[in-house]
């Protein structure tokens, strides 16, 4: 039921970067507001919550500032949430969904803990991934707009993207009628050492995909998802290894911080054995390996682990499979490092690690997802937060990743 306008003012930001206040002693969510916001909102109630409209701004909040992408505005563009908060107060903002999320769902009394910076607020993303629709004769590019997940807006400029990116998105566009023939796709690019990486979803036959690389030259691998199917490569230029369709670092100089405080804290612990649960292509097995350290890898990615054996010594192995069917066997385990996706982690590896007769002296946990962190946290009670670092791996987004290190009550 959608009711007249209410005036609300805007404490917090929630974890999808809605601005949060409270109307007659209901939680009202609303986007594009901003903490000390004072607006005018048109409210939707549901049982326990009420969602919110941004009408006007009686007084707005000093951190506004004005969001320099005409698709965050023109466009209601799902992509961003925070382009409207100055950068420290978009820092300050993740800091407290984290802190929430650990204290509340996860039960772990915790300060709120410190955000690293991005090094770039702009042009950092190293991959972009548009929905393409055919409307009429013509093919959109774009993104969702935040209140209508249907819709797809023409996509003209993303200002958080590598102009790189785009460069090859330039490229495609005209190409487009040499994909698969469906009404609506998926497509990713991202940046590679050398060229770029397109990865297509959607369709069931794909005639001529070489045509696609001699139409977008800056194109070096082209992979296909058919829908129901695996993801496999296409067509490739030059003889180098393919690259993997799964694994960007979308944000490389961030991912490089983060993982260096991650083997950081893995050394620190001085392991003879360690287990890497969602191992990728190795960013983090190799260097504890060249270490001298027995690493266990587990990564889905069957193409991945290929990669990955090719480079291991003995006794280290790479397993391909879920981490959750192969974990119990792989321990015990001096460390275990775990960066699952953001549906966080199965309830088969919480209970393994809880059950497990000599409990890891570490357990390392890479998180994308505050929520699921805290749920994952809330099942690991034989381990106390030792510490906890966030980073800023997508800056106008309310997105935010975070390294949790566990280690078990008795130490």
């Amino acid at each position: 039921m959608t009711e007249p306008l209410a005036r609300v003012e805007i404490e917090s930001i929630a974890a999808g970067g809605d601005g949060v206040g409270r109307s007659e002693g209901m939680a009202v969510f609303v986007p594009r507001t901003a903490p000390g916001d004072v607006a005018m909102v048109r409210l939707t109630r549901a049982r326990r919550f009420a969602r919110g409209e941004l009408v006007s701004l009686e007084r707005p909040a000093p951190a506004r500032v004005a969001p320099p992408c005409p698709h965050y505005t023109d466009d209601r563009c799902g992509g961003c949430q925070l382009q409207h908060l100055g950068y420290e107060a978009q820092l300050a903002a993740k800091s407290g969904i984290v802190g929430d999320a650990l204290r509340r769902i996860g039960r772990r009394q915790v300060e709120n803990p410190v955000v690293e910076a991005s090094d770039g607020q702009w042009r950092y993303r190293r991959k972009l991934t548009l929905h393409l629709r055919r409307e009429g004769g013509r093919w959109i590019a774009g993104l969702h707009p935040y209140d209508d997940p249907d819709a797809v807006f023409d996509l003209r400029d993303c200002p958080i993207t590598d102009e790189r990116v785009l460069a090859v998105w330039t490229q495609l566009r005209p190409a487009f009628h040499l994909l698969p023939r469906e009404r609506a796709l998926r497509v990713a690019v991202r940046l590679l050492d050398a060229g770029a990486s397109v990865v297509v979803e959607g369709g069931r036959t794909w005639r001529e995909p070489e045509a696609v690389l001699d139409a977008a030259p800056l194109v070096t691998e082209l992979w296909w998802r058919p829908e129901g199917g695996r993801t496999r490569l296409l067509v490739r230029r030059g003889a180098d290894a393919a690259s993997g369709a799964s694994f960007a670092q979308v944000n490389a100089g961030v991912a490089d911080r983060l993982r260096g405080h991650v083997l950081a804290l893995a050394r620190g612990h001085h392991p003879e054995k360690v287990i890497d649960g969602y191992a990728g292509l190795g960013a983090t097995t190799l260097p504890l390996v060249n270490d001298g350290v027995q690493v266990v890898a587990i990564e889905l990615d069957a193409a991945a682990v290929t990669r990955l054996r090719e480079q291991l010594r003995q006794p280290s192995t790479a397993i391909a499979g879920r981490v959750e069917d192969h974990i119990a066997a792989a321990l015990p385990a001096d460390v275990v490092m775990l960066n699952p996706p953001r549906g966080g982690l199965d309830a088969r590896v919480t209970d393994a690690l809880q059950q497990v007769e000599r409990a890891p002296g570490a357990v390392l946990y890479t998180s994308c997802d505050p929520a699921t962190l805290g749920r994952d946290l809330a099942r690991l009670t034989r381990f106390r937060l030792a510490s906890v670092r966030s980073y800023d791996m997508f800056p106008q987004t309310a997105h935010v990743e975070t390294v949790c290190e566990l280690v078990p009550e008795a130490a």
